[in-house]
């Protein structure tokens, strides 16, 4: 069953989904209970674990070796991303842009407010490339480059603006983000991110037809569907629909707090 590409593409769904619940949940718990530091702390396990996972799994061509890889990475993505929204590992700017910030000094504070956080993610993408990349298995890395493509194209396309932005679960922490967000129609950049991202769809939809082992298959359909779910985030961010819903009814009551919310004339990350 598990070497069934159906299954392969449910289970990238699925962990999709859940794991963005999860890491919501804690960033809301400790954003309630000021214990930010904290839960980045107690989820260390997790990130320690899909080190171990990735190089436990690099030599395996099975089924079970792809989605041990595919899942170690997103554990390590999912703890970088956990110590990011906690506050913990973020940037040097921590307060809210200025109105009528020139463009250029516009970039760089935007920049500023996620600097340490985008160093770490590079780190760790050239790290996962110089041990995985020539590997019988290097799947837990092409899972990882997926992640940061597709983020670092969302974040362009918030910095030159898009037509919704959910704040709904950005944390009190980071507050000072919305100022830098602009919600504008689409940008000169959307166009060319969705139509790279369709792309590379086709892309691991090809590797997987030319593919002689169950875990080439089941690999490039984990990130087929990975990278299909980067291009839905990226549709989403245009379309009026409610995805918030789908993490909302799992999520404890967000603290009282006043969050700044965008106007047409913010400016974006």
């Amino acid at each position: 069953m598990l070497a069934s590409p159906w299954i392969a593409a449910l289970a990238a769904f699925f962990l999709w989904w859940f794991s963005t619940g999860v890491i919501l949940v804690l960033v809301r718990h400790s954003d309630k209970n000021s214990k930010n530091l904290e839960a980045t702390i107690l989820g260390l396990p997790i990130l320690a674990l899909g080190c171990a996972g990735i190089w436990s799994s690099l030599d395996s061509t099975t089924a079970a070796g792809a989605y041990l890889a595919f899942v170690s990475a997103i554990a390590v993505w999912g703890w970088i991303e956990l110590a990011f929204l906690t506050g913990v590992i973020t940037g040097p700017n921590r307060s809210e842009l200025p109105p009528g910030t020139p463009e250029w000094q516009r970039f760089i504070r935007a920049w500023g407010t996620i600097a340490y956080h985008e160093m770490l993610l590079v780190a760790v993408l050239i790290g996962l490339g110089l041990i995985a990349i020539a590997e019988p298995n290097p799947f837990g890395f092409w899972t990882f480059a997926v992640l940061f493509f597709a983020r670092i194209s969302a974040k362009l396309n918030l910095f030159l603006g898009v037509p919704k932005i959910n704040l709904e679960f950005l944390p009190s922490v980071l507050s000072h983000l919305p100022s830098h967000f602009r919600i504008a129609r689409i940008n000169w950049l959307f166009p060319a991110s969705v139509t790279a991202l369709s792309f590379a769809v086709a892309c691991w939809l090809e590797r997987i037809y030319a593919s002689t082992t169950n875990g080439d298959v089941i690999g490039f359909t984990l990130l087929a569907a990975l990278t299909a779910l980067a291009l839905l985030e990226h549709w989403l961010m245009v379309l009026p629909l409610p995805d918030e819903k789908l993490w909302r009814w799992m999520l404890p009551e967000k603290p009282d707090k006043t969050t700044n919310r965008p106007s047409e004339e913010a400016h974006g990350v």
